[in-house]
């Protein structure tokens, strides 16, 4: 019996790709000897991707596309279309092309050979120096600080059996960071090396807002980073007030005749008030963010099935 391929794809303003992508998928796929799906993902769309992709659906049954009711982010996105994907393969990358689809048939041959994850591991990021940047300080220190041991230079593209997918799933939480939970399932991956493209066209939408978010994510959701910065720098500012404290009495007593006045003592507590907010600040976050987690809200919400046989329209 053929073994199943789904194609997970979120998508989001991809108006300018989308039929690109079909064609350049479809000359791969057709090659393999396997049969598979698409499992598009939209979340929020204003442009004419939905009804791109419903077009093509019309006429391919094997186009099919879960449209979210807003934007939800990607991490969501790409959890709704690991929800709804029934190949016996997963195949998550992005419509822009820059991970190429002629290197699906080397992710096929790979997890063939017993792995349950293959991650791709970009030669090359074809990006700006400031992003590429961005990219080695971010994977670094979350690699140190989290203990993930996250691959270098990883794509969006990997592979993923069912039993992966599954795995992954039973993971609920409302604060995803998807590279995170992927390795947190763990189990047998390994890494292949593909070429990095320019993206097809349009301009990519995860701008430094969104990295600052995934940044702040990833260090929230799987590292106690911050709380224990705030502890050590509570410890050297109480170390270095007692020293200042000593060396002001010493001063006094013996070496300077001053008197001290009220700006200095007002900066103090100001100083010392904002550590304190900063210190609450914190700590609440991480409250806040427990705080969602008990709500057990759904982690997407879906507006529209195509191809699905669920509230199609």
């Amino acid at each position: 019996m053929r073994k199943k391929l789904s194609l997970a794809v979120p998508v989001y303003y991809e108006q300018e790709v989308i039929l690109q992508f079909l064609k350049e998928t479809k000359e791969v796929l057709d090659t393999l000897p396997v049969d598979y799906e698409y499992v598009f993902v939209d979340d929020g769309s204003k442009d004419k991707t939905v009804e791109i992709i419903k077009e093509q659906a019309k006429t391919n049954d094997k186009i099919k596309m879960v449209v979210l009711s807003y934007n939800h982010g990607k991490a969501f996105a790409a959890t709704a279309a690991f929800t709804h994907a029934s190949g016996d393969y997963i195949l998550y990358m992005d419509p822009d092309l820059q991970d190429p689809p002629h290197e699906i048939p080397v992710f096929f041959e790979k997890i063939q050979q017993g792995y349950d994850l293959v991650w791709g591991i970009r030669r090359e990021k074809k990006d700006k120096f400031i992003n590429r940047l961005y990219s080695r300080v971010f994977w670094g220190t979350l690699n140190k600080y989290t203990g993930l041991e996250i691959p270098k230079g990883i794509a969006v593209m990997r592979m993923f059996t069912r039993e992966f997918a599954d795995n992954l799933l039973s993971y609920k939480e409302t604060n995803r960071f998807v590279e995170g939970l992927f390795m947190k399932v763990g189990m047998n991956y390994t890494t292949i090396e593909i070429d990095q493209r320019e993206r097809f066209a349009g301009v990519s939408k995860f701008n430094f807002k969104r990295k600052m978010q995934l940044a702040f994510d990833a260090i929230f959701d799987f590292s106690e980073l911050p709380l224990k910065f705030a502890v050590r720098l509570g410890f050297f500012l109480i170390l270095g007030g007692l020293v200042g404290l000593v060396a002001l009495v010493i001063a006094r007593l013996f070496f300077i005749d001053y008197q001290a006045g009220w700006p200095s003592l007002v900066a103090l507590i100001v100083m010392g008030f904002g550590l304190q907010l900063f210190f609450l600040g914190i700590v609440s976050i991480y409250i806040g963010r427990m705080y969602r987690e008990t709500k057990n809200r759904p982690l997407f919400s879906v507006k529209e099935y195509v191809n699905l046989g669920k509230k199609e329209s």
